[in-house]
């Protein structure tokens, strides 16, 4: 009894008071005060054995976050319809480029048009539909219709070439697809016509490819009326009380675990691969990180220049705005420096979502001086490793009070750790957090065994937010996936005594050196710090004697110049020899990805090219 005494008053009250109401408790009862001091005494042998283990390090690299609240157990459509009931008249999202606002209630209303449009053309519950496009309206009422049915929207990068598309659309066998017209240089008519020719002579929602036999109905942005395709507008009358009835039905059986979103991976390790995910991942994703970023406190406009095809922007962005209820600001239809900062300032902006690429972008861009930053208050910075300089330099010049580092992938839908407003000031910008609520990280070796904290080691996850698998793919899916469900990130992190995660690379991007393993985040937190480079990135590239060496790419800042041996001189004597950087190559940019992920084997590739090195 009085164990349990001591249990309830620990974790319900404060201190002072829980102090007051033990001592006043236990005055009535001689007995209660004997069983209550040896209690004392066993939790206090307990909590200070579980302190000289952690400082002895003989703890294993395991965090299990336990929820604050449940998880909730709704589909996207039933979180639209509860969102727009709470907030019909407040903005849900503003296409800048477009001219084009729509309120919650708004945009329900145009969502279950197209829904009833999609079902007037034959797609149905289970059915795959791309998209492929920019950051639009048409996106977001794509993705939201097709989730009010149970059909499963498959996300195509707005850069994809012929040989990509077609892969895509063959994989996931897609019945139907949403196009945009074009983006930056690529004709999208033009090049779904190059794999289906058919497409010039079939009448639309008939089409009868050879190479996608799957494929039967096209659908295209705007009115033009292409030939074997259907205008998006069409939709919006396209329905009837049948399409009205069978809507309903599909509502009804709908379920929060069936799968609702093919992603296909960004492609920065090779061939890309469909990471299949549910209602259940993406809806909680986007309410447990939503919730981390104080969405919940009150209303925020978040920008985001993040593509929508990726999980930043399809679930970081429009999903977790339908769960918090907050407006979603599209600057452009695709990145855009300039047009992020006139949206930040002329919509008031005051949350930021972004790759540290786009941050490191701001803060170097000539406009930002004449930017009204000063609505701006929060930012959640992840896609890659974020230099500590860099998340200073947003606090100094961009007015953002609180940053949140994050890491995930889109295999965990796609967050799994995230530093808070609670965090030590220290740790805030120094690692990515702890295990978000409802997850477990673990960090193992080669073997598959748990490492002693502070030890490096690939990190795993395991919980609500992992996929069900790759699209037909099972070898993938079980490489990538234990028989405990634990997923392998293939990133390479370190687990500190508190349960704090520090990335310190992809196992592929560790460089060995005579034996001696190099980290690149490492180099490039401390090459961030010299004055005169904007951005950097580490790599290692073949060599005989050392197997591998160390490589900077380094982009200089605008007007400055530098040279391989001041680089050098500038790493000397605050590292050791084997890690200061034997070849430095000066870039204005770097091979990267749609969402602004650096593309590493890409650099090793040209490296190797240049250096005439064959492996």
């Amino acid at each position: 009894m009085a164990a349990t005494l001591m249990l309830r008053f620990m974790r319900t009250t404060s201190t002072h008071s829980y102090q007051k109401s033990v001592s006043n408790y236990l005055s009535k009862s001689t007995k209660l005060r004997t069983q209550w001091q040896s209690c004392t005494t066993s939790f206090a042998l307990c909590f200070s054995n579980s302190s000289s283990v952690s400082g002895r390090n003989n703890e294993l690299s395991y965090y299990h976050a336990v929820g604050k609240e449940p998880l909730i157990g709704k589909t996207m459509g039933q979180i639209m319809d509860e969102t727009t009931e709470k907030y019909p008249d407040r903005e849900s999202h503003v296409f800048c480029a477009d001219g084009i606002r729509r309120t919650f209630a708004q945009f329900k209303q145009e969502t279950d048009k197209i829904a009833l449009g999609f079902l007037a053309l034959g797609i149905k519950k289970g059915d795959r539909v791309g998209m492929w496009g920019s950051s639009t309206l048409e996106w977001v009422l794509t993705q939201f219709a097709l989730s009010r049915f149970g059909a499963i929207m498959v996300n195509i990068n707005p850069v994809a070439r012929t040989p990509e598309l077609e892969y895509y659309l063959q994989k996931s066998g897609c019945k139907g697809i949403v196009c945009g017209k074009s983006f930056r240089t690529l004709d999208y008519y033009a090049m779904l016509q190059e794999i289906c020719p058919e497409l010039a002579t079939d009448k639309a929602g008939q089409l009868k490819s050879a190479r996608l036999p799957d494929l039967k109905t096209v659908i295209f942005r705007g009115e033009d009326s292409l030939p074997g395709t259907y205008n998006f507008p069409d939709l919006l009358n396209m329905g009837s009380s049948t399409e009205e009835k069978r809507l309903e039905e599909y509502k009804r059986l709908t379920q929060f675990d069936e799968p609702i979103n093919i992603q296909f991976t960004s492609g920065t390790t090779g061939l890309s691969k469909g990471a299949t995910l549910t209602h259940h991942n993406i809806v909680n994703n986007s309410n447990i990180v939503g919730y981390n970023l104080g969405y919940h406190e009150k209303q925020h406009i978040v920008c985001l220049p993040v593509p929508l095809y990726h999980c930043s922007g399809s679930v970081l962005g429009t999903l977790c705005g339908m769960v918090h209820g907050a407006t979603c600001v599209f600057p452009a239809t695709g990145y855009d420096v300039e047009a992020t900062l006139r949206a930040v300032s002329t919509e008031k902006c005051t949350a930021f979502i972004g790759t540290p690429t786009m941050y490191i972008d701001l803060l170097n861009h000539p406009k930002l001086k004449d930017c009204d930053c000063s609505s701006l208050s929060t930012a959640l910075m992840g896609g890659s490793s974020c230099p500590s300089e860099i998340v200073h330099q947003c606090t100094d010049k961009l007015n953002i009070t609180f940053i949140t580092v994050s890491y995930g992938l889109t295999e965990v839908s796609p967050l799994i750790s995230q530093t808070t407003k609670d965090d030590p000031f220290e740790k805030k910008f120094s690692t990515v957090g702890k295990a978000n609520d409802h997850n477990e990280l673990k960090i193992i070796d080669e073997a598959g065994n748990i490492v002693p904290r502070n030890t490096a080691g690939e990190l795993c996850s395991r919980g609500y937010t992992t996929m069900i698998g790759y699209w037909q793919d099972e070898k993938k899916t079980k490489e990538a996936i234990d028989e405990s469900r634990w997923f392998h990130s293939g990133d390479l992190a370190v687990m500190d005594d508190e349960g704090y995660v520090s990335i310190v690379g992809r196992k592929k991007d560790m460089i060995i050196r005579g034996g001696e393993n190099i980290y690149s985040v490492e180099l490039e937190d401390f090459l961030y710090k010299h004055p005169k480079i904007e951005d950097v990135q580490v790599i290692g590239v073949p060599d005989e004697r050392l197997g591998e060496i160390v490589c900077a790419w380094i982009k200089l800042k605008e007007g400055q110049t530098a040279t391989e041996v001041e680089i050098k001189e500038f790493c000397k004597g605050e590292m050791a020899y084997f890690k200061v950087p034997k070849i430095v190559h000066f870039v204005k940019t770097f091979p990267m990805t749609v969402n602004g992920k650096v593309q590493k084997f890409q650099m090793r590739q040209e490296m190797q090219k240049m250096l005439k090195v064959n492996k």
